[in-house]
């Protein structure tokens, strides 16, 4: 697989993913990772919200920041567009894959390249609001924040989607709630933030970024959800019709479930024999 920055395209294997794991001690930054495949009437006025929404979230402690959008495959003017945002905006990556390979593999790009401590995830389409990252990261941040908080999930209220897409995403989320006990509503939200050490030690599969609490949760990490704002979508259409989207979100999850019961307890690593 390939990727490119700044025009000139590298190969990079995931094998080095554990090898950039942990930012220095005390870094507050945040890296906000955007996977788009044909948005190219979403990706501007998304980028001009991403950027000014970072510029709040100093106030709660974040000192520096990137967005990286991750271009899979698209076949519109996407990638013209990036090329000249990167130009145009200096803590903006664009990184592209040469065929689409998928959300989730354009996601583990964006995380893998990033270098912030804290990854915040939203859809390239709009429809998740920008406006809602500061709160989402809050926790992460604040004086006394828990070191075990590895996820914060959005959960969309009043969703502006169609009654058929509605109801697709209910069955899946009350089906997966139900078989995982992963207690969360709606891990089809785009919006999420995490621990960029804790998502590059899951084990990775196609659609993971359906099923992140209940990984993190199976790494014991501790997961909150924070109420977030749903958009209609302004342009384009979705890479998804209802049905194949309900197909995607349960067709892995009898192997989730297998991941979870197989799960064993992190070793205590002592320095010195007892």
């Amino acid at each position: 697989m390939t990727y490119s920055s700044n025009g000139s395209e590298t190969y990079f294997p995931y094998i080095k993913a554990r090898e950039i794991f942990a930012p220095p001690e005390g870094y507050k930054h945040v890296s906000v990772v955007v996977p788009v495949k044909n948005e190219a009437g979403n990706i501007e006025i998304l980028c001009g919200e991403i950027r000014d929404a970072l510029e709040k979230c100093r106030a709660i402690g974040v000192e520096t920041s990137e967005i990286i959008f991750v271009n899979d495959g698209s076949t519109d003017r996407t990638g013209q567009i990036l090329t000249r945002l990167e130009t145009e905006i200096e803590n903006l990556k664009a990184l592209r894959h040469k065929t689409s390979c998928g959300q989730s593999a354009a996601l583990r790009t964006g995380v893998i390249y990033a270098q912030g401590e804290i990854i915040v995830t939203l859809d390239g389409d709009g429809q998740n609001d920008p406006a809602d990252i500061p709160a989402l990261i809050a926790p992460f941040f604040q004086e006394g924040a828990s070191e075990n908080l590895g996820l914060r999930a959005g959960q969309r209220k009043s969703r502006q989607d169609s009654a058929s897409k509605r109801r697709a995403s209910s069955w899946a989320n009350a089906i997966r709630k139900r078989v995982l006990k992963d207690e969360t509503d709606d891990t089809g939200c785009g919006l999420k933030a995490f621990r960029r050490e804790g998502f590059l030690l899951l084990p990775y599969f196609d659609h993971i970024h359906r099923y992140l609490p209940a990984l993190f949760k199976r790494d014991g990490w501790h997961i909150s959800l924070c109420d977030v704002r749903h958009r209609p979508r302004q342009a384009g259409r979705s890479n998804y019709g209802n049905l194949g989207r309900l197909i995607a979100a349960l067709s892995d999850l009898p192997g989730v479930l297998w991941l979870l019961n197989r799960r064993k307890l992190s070793p205590i690593i002592l320095e010195k024999q007892q």
